[in-house]
């Protein structure tokens, strides 16, 4: 993974609907210049999953300038949105959204297959990843075979797969206890730190979000404060 530079300015987003127009972002910017863990806390409504799905090409916004290591997002088609979303952004959720019925290994597997990779080679990459993050031996284990904890493992394992540039989580911690938490953001710290991985966590929690360099908070789609 190499250091790549992330930069939003004056970015905008408003939905329409209903009556009342709702301003998610009214002018968010924000830069990343070398790997770190960021923190995006907010109350709901605030504007930080907005700002996620914008970060991971989910959502374009109304305004402003958004360059992922040099490019230009703002000027891409699907298929160009498409390509970054699958190829250089990892996606970790809270309720991890592993496929019920499949193996860790196959659950892994599954990003690599979007990208053309199958075989041998997409179960060596994905035995790898599953070591990585502290599973070796689970490969063959269904998620209703694994704890929270497991199977979060297994998600994050599946988000760096394609080796993406930058990893964003959702609330990552958000259906675990607290001591598989610390685990889980252990984690996350190892990987920024030894993998050069920028992250990105949305959460409410500020006890997970002492384990950022970074903590942004949103209001009312704008930024209060950074520490």
């Amino acid at each position: 993974m190499a250091d790549i530079n992330i930069r939003i300015e004056q970015i905008t987003k408003t939905y329409y609907g209903t009556d009342t127009p709702v301003h998610a972002l009214r002018g968010i910017s924000l830069v990343l210049d070398k790997p770190e863990m960021v923190a995006i806390m907010g109350q709901s409504g605030s504007g930080k999953s907005t700002l996620m799905n914008i970060l991971g090409c989910l959502d374009k916004p109304d305004g402003g300038v958004y360059t992922f290591a040099g490019l230009n997002v703002m000027q891409m088609n699907r298929e160009q949105l498409a390509y970054l979303r699958n190829r250089r952004i990892g996606f970790v959720f809270q309720n991890f959204n592993l496929l019920a019925r499949t193996t860790a290994l196959e659950n892994v597997c599954l990003p690599l297959s979007y990208a053309g990779v199958r075989g041998a080679a997409a179960e060596k990459r994905a035995r790898e990843m599953l070591e990585m993050v502290g599973l070796a031996g689970r490969e063959h284990h269904r998620s209703t075979q694994m704890s929270g904890g497991q199977q979060q493992r297994v998600a994050i394992a599946r988000a760096l797969v394609n080796d993406p540039d930058l990893l964003l989580a959702d609330e990552p911690t958000g259906a675990l206890d607290s001591k598989t938490s610390i685990e889980i953001m252990t984690l996350l710290q190892q990987l920024n730190r030894e993998q050069s991985l920028s992250i990105i966590i949305v959460t409410h929690d500020p006890e997970i979000a002492r384990y950022c360099g970074r903590t942004i908070r949103l209001r009312d789609g704008l930024i209060i404060d950074e520490e």
